[in-house]
């Protein structure tokens, strides 16, 4: 109850990237991309010059029949705007096919690194972090990116380059003419400024109000059961109505922020376009320029207001990219799995020497525990719930390391192994399973890649997996969500048939058959029993004719080892393990 009542406020966020980090992530893609890159700026910058050429066309043409022209020089230059306007066209649709493939790959490398850097996070990390964070970051967080990279970024750059050029022309027409053009830009780039010093804080807030509201919603139907069982529906309809309130809280900053820089902003588009007529004239009556070029400058005013306004829209959507990118960049900063360089000789025990243990902010769980598990040793740990059963498991695992104390593998500290040999000679299978999107090939070859069907059979048959027989397409089936949906016990019986398939050096059980029911689970682990023979099997027991079965039995008991020895021997001690069995063998009879 208390894991569900606590919820996304007792994870511990990952880390967001500062804007160093981004800025030279950004930079690197360019680098990658740079061909791309510089062929599509080409083509921009040809499709924006003819662009350019159509007003500075009509204002010729104002100016030719202004002193009298011939209508064939008018047909003249109306065919020029024509061929302009098709080599635009034409211009501008492969610049965006380049640009487009360009997204693509970006987006597919930014993807790429991001599974890779997710998959090097430590176990422990992912597991403080919560599952809410981590899963908005690689869907909501990673879309938002990849929009930026296929559509904003090309956009703001195209606009960019448009602008420049157009704010260009007018200058070339005339110096006058090209100050006017610029009427707008200081209202556009004080509320700019304004917004860019604030959206970035208010968009990360916004993220992690997300991830806290999933986090939330997950652990509510992932608990489900225990809400209904302990109506809890009341607190848990509470928790998510605050975690919605946050994410309400933080999207209505964002609306603020963009309700004062959008109107703002089209406030100002009218004012070149007035500036160029009303100054316009007086410059004309003057005698400075000519009607044409007043024509074409006031044209050109009008032609700045489209990319603008793209720059504008896509610097809100920049800013979230940017700070999406930035929680997608925050997973590299957690440090990888060290990659420790010791290897273990094979045939060794598994030593705990004085070992304590704390959960960051907690108190210790462990004190000082001391065991030796000879190889081949089937070994079964009890004790009530709380006396640091599990704690201990991943400890021997390695995927914890203990505050004080060791735990050595022939004589090296498991937690310095490789972490690819350290899982080759330890395996830890808890009640806590995944079937992986993929056929039944597929989910067991991930312990093996080498496996055949034969292996992979045989594992199945180890394990008590009856139900594959069943199945329309044997190992092709298709499980997981839209397939074929396997109960917990089958995933359960999935995960242990990875185990054999795996053929660890010491494998470490953390009521790994719970979610079979008594008769079915004890004829899996006689069949385990039997095909990992001669392996190191350590059991943390809930159903007690598994220390029946081992060779010791250790006793836990408020993070104390309080007894160590075999079931007869234990049971002839008539201490706390005698009296459980009587109590759990009562209960059988």
């Amino acid at each position: 109850m208390t894991e569900i009542t606590a919820g996304a406020s007792a994870m511990k966020a990952l880390p967001v990237a500062d804007r160093a980090t981004v800025r030279r992530s950004v930079a690197e893609l360019a680098r990658a991309e740079k061909r791309s890159l510089l062929l599509g700026l080409v083509l921009h910058v040809a499709a924006a010059i003819a662009g350019l050429a159509s007003p500075w066309l009509v204002g010729r043409i104002v100016d030719r029949v202004a002193a009298g022209a011939a209508a064939s020089d008018v047909d003249m230059f109306a065919l020029a705007i024509a061929g302009c306007v098709v080599a635009q066209i034409l211009l501008s649709r492969t610049a965006q096919n380049v640009g487009n493939r360009f997204g693509e790959r970006a987006n597919a490398r930014l993807r790429e690194d991001f599974v890779a850097r997710t998959l090097r996070l430590p176990i422990a990390v992912v597991e403080r972090a919560g599952t809410g964070d981590l899963a908005t970051r690689s869907s909501v967080d990673v879309a938002t990116v990849g929009n930026a990279v296929r559509q904003v970024v090309p956009t703001v750059l195209i606009s960019v380059i448009q602008l420049l050029l157009v704010v260009a022309a007018a200058f070339l027409l005339h110096p006058l003419l090209g100050v006017l053009i610029l009427a707008g830009a200081p209202t556009t780039l004080a509320v700019a400024r304004w917004y860019l010093r604030r959206a970035p804080q208010a968009y990360l807030a916004e993220g992690e109000a997300a991830s806290e509201l999933t986090e939330s919603m997950t652990a509510t139907a992932e608990g489900a059961r225990t809400v209904e069982a302990l109506r809890l529906t009341e607190a848990r309809t509470r928790e998510g109505t605050a975690r919605i309130a946050r994410q309400w809280t933080t999207r209505r900053t964002t609306l603020a922020l963009r309700s004062v820089f959008f109107p703002v902003v089209e406030s100002g588009y009218a004012l070149p376009a007035a500036a160029m007529l009303l100054a316009g004239g007086y410059f004309l009556a003057n005698g400075w320029v000519t009607l044409g070029a007043v024509v074409a400058a006031t044209l050109y005013a009008q032609q700045s207001i489209e990319p603008v306004d793209r720059i504008m829209i896509f610097l809100e959507q920049a800013q979230r990219g940017f700070a999406s990118l930035a929680r997608v960049l925050g997973i590299g900063l957690v440090a990888p799995e060290p990659r420790g360089v010791a290897t273990a000789p094979p045939g060794q025990r598994l030593v705990v020497r004085g070992v304590r243990f704390r959960y960051a902010g907690g108190h210790d769980v462990l004190h000082g525990i001391d065991l030796e598990v000879r190889p081949g040793e089937r070994l079964a740990v009890v004790g009530p719930s709380g006396a640091g059963k599990s704690t201990l498991a991943r400890l021997l695992a390695g995927i914890d390391a203990p505050r004080e104390g060791a735990v050595s593998l022939g004589g090296v500290a498991v937690t310095d192994l490789d972490p690819a040999e350290r899982r080759r000679r330890i395996a830890l299978v808890t009640q806590e399973h995944h079937v992986f999107i993929g056929t039944l090939r597929d989910n067991l070859a991930f312990a093996a890649p080498g496996a055949t069907d034969d292996d992979m059979l045989t594992a199945l048959a180890a394990v008590g997996a009856d139900w594959y027989a069943d199945l329309p397409d044997g190992l092709d089936t298709e499980l997981g969500d839209g397939a074929r949906a396997l109960n917990p016990a089958d995933a359960q019986q999935v995960a242990l048939a990875r185990l054999v398939l795996a053929d660890p050096h010491t494998l470490i059980l953390d009521e790994a058959t719970a979610a079979l029911d008594p008769t079915t689970a004890r004829r899996t682990e006689r069949s385990l029993g039997a095909v990992l023979h001669g392996r190191t099997v350590i059991a943390i027991a809930h159903r007690l004719y598994t220390a029946h079965d081992a060779d010791r039995v250790a006793v836990l008991a408020d993070g104390r080892i309080t007894e160590l020895g075999s079931h007869d021997e234990l049971v002839r001690a008539d201490g706390a393990y005698a009296a459980l069995w009587r109590s759990w063998h009562g209960d059988k009879a």
